[in-house]
């Protein structure tokens, strides 16, 4: 196996969430909605979130707006 594909499968190994529950999840998106778009949208898209469900943990209602696509 050559260096870059070492170097893939051990990134891959360390960035993965350990027991991500919903709630740590819209937590997580209400937290990193403007400065993280990439982890939010996959989290998002992942868990099926609702704009209500983010609003409610604390994202305030521009940055939702402007995930509007993606919210469905």
């Amino acid at each position: 196996m050559g260096k870059s594909k070492k170097r893939i499968i051990n990134k891959g190994k360390n960035q993965q969430f350990a027991n991500l529950t919903r709630e740590e999840a819209v937590k997580t998106v209400a937290k990193h909605l403007k400065s993280d778009c990439k982890e939010a949208y996959s989290l998002i898209t992942l868990f099926g979130l609702t704009a209500e469900e983010i609003l409610e943990a604390g994202a305030s209602y521009e940055d939702v707006k402007g995930m509007e696509n993606i919210l469905g």
